[in-house]
């Protein structure tokens, strides 16, 4: 109720942090429902996958047998589209439930009333396209998430409980609302640790502590004790700037720009857009005013085109991008123990790397949700390009700027650094 009035009071934006089970989208569900009826226009619902979006909202039961979707009942409808995941009602308002995975979905369009659901697994850049689009027509967005570390969904939560004015914020752990007897919920408590072999999961999931990293996280770790390090860091003139890159053609490119001093690493910034051709990143560099050094690029920048027989790596060439160092294709967990030994040495530059930063905290496992576990290789979704030049980054550190080979036992790097 305190979520309902505060919308209904006036609030545009508002941060809901509930417990695992506390029925986050049975509850905004029907605050889009209602805000559908008093004033015509879209409303999306978004998830961090378009199909989380189908499996969770549009085929939804709760746990009396009721379909969520009910809630926009069907005598006020006038058109139901399956495929698409979108009702209209009578009136002329729109809802369509949206992944942001597929955010370009979004493009061009003028939703009045936002939900992002599980906000702290989504991506961050989704709110920053729906963002200016409220902010002109009068628009209001609730995000819902259970904590998962101190990534995006943590920073929006300190950022809207400490500007009261303009954000509604709350948080409900499960021992707050009563959807769990304290039985129970001391039994989940006894399952994480069975589990996991700590209680971390459990007072993420259900006491909605932002401690700990993403679940299954790879660099977790790793990025908290970087905290310190994480601040503005200069670009200092007197050093050449390196670059490291996560080629995409139809997907996302990412480059990390860093320099070198001694045992020190400083990543100064970082680049990431999709949709764009050579042209664009050659220009972008060339914007930023450094002065270069090498730029390490993944294998397949030697990949010769069809249509044309040239490569990446010549038209980059062509438009002053050079040298390039071609970097071998090493397996991922390789890679993975490389950056592991990297982090420690770096210091990033907050507001620049920001976008690159989110990617490193929330590069993760996949999970099996039939088997309950982690399987052995990385989850493809947002954060995968960001931390996979971040994996060419130490990769050219240990291959290149060291000059020593990278030698693996069970893929744990046994590296000799004669310079650090």
């Amino acid at each position: 109720m305190p979520l309902l009035k505060a919308i209904d009071g006036g609030k545009k934006r508002a941060v809901s942090v509930w417990h695992r089970r506390a029925g986050k989208d049975k509850t905004l569900i029907n605050l889009v429902a209602k805000k559908m009826v008093e004033r015509v226009g879209a409303y999306y619902y978004f998830f961090p996958t378009y199909e989380q979006g189908r499996k969770i909202l549009w085929e939804g039961i709760d746990r009396n047998g009721f379909r969520f979707l009910e809630h926009l009942p069907q005598a006020i409808r006038n058109r139901t589209d399956n495929q698409g995941m979108s009702i209209e009602l009578k009136n002329g308002s729109i809802f369509r439930i949206i992944g942001t995975d597929r955010i370009d979905a979004v493009v061009g369009t003028n939703p009045i009333g936002c939900v992002f659901s599980e906000y702290s697994l989504q991506n961050p850049i989704g709110w920053g396209y729906i963002r200016p689009i409220l902010a002109e027509n009068g628009g209001w967005a609730v995000f819902n998430y259970t904590s998962r570390g101190k990534n995006h969904g943590y920073d929006l939560y300190k950022y809207a409980k400490e500007n009261p004015e303009d954000w509604f914020c709350e948080v409900l752990r499960a021992d707050q609302t009563g959807v769990f007897t304290p039985e129970q919920l001391e039994k989940e408590r006894e399952q994480y640790i069975l589990e996991d072999g700590d209680d971390l999961r459990f007072q993420q999931e259900y006491m909605c502590s932002f401690e700990g990293s993403v679940q299954g996280s790879y660099y977790g770790k790793w990025m908290e004790e970087a905290s310190p390090r994480i601040k503005h860091i200069p670009y200092e003139e007197q050093l050449p700037v390196y670059t490291a890159w996560d080629l995409g053609v139809n997907d996302t490119t990412a480059i990390w720009f860093f320099q070198i001093l001694g045992r020190e690493i400083r990543v100064i910034d970082y680049l990431e857009t999709n949709g764009e051709g050579i042209h664009y990143y050659a220009s972008e560099l060339q914007k930023k005013g450094f002065i270069y050094g090498k730029h390490f690029m993944p294998h397949d920048v030697e990949v010769r085109e069809i249509g044309t027989g040239v490569s990446r790596k010549t038209t980059f060439e062509g438009l002053g991008l050079k040298p390039i160092e071609t970097l071998p294709k090493l397996p991922i967990e390789e890679g993975i123990a490389s950056v592991r030994l990297v982090l420690p040495r770096c210091y990033f530059d907050e507001e620049k790397c920001g976008r690159g930063l989110d990617c490193l905290r929330n590069y993760h496992k996949e999970y099996d949700e039939k088997m309950k576990t982690y399987k052995s290789h990385p989850e493809h979704d947002w954060s995968s390009n960001g931390a996979d030049a971040f994996r060419y980054l130490a990769t050219a550190i240990f291959k290149c700027l060291e000059g020593q080979a990278v030698k693996t036992s069970q893929y744990k790097p046994q590296i000799q650094i004669t310079k650090w």
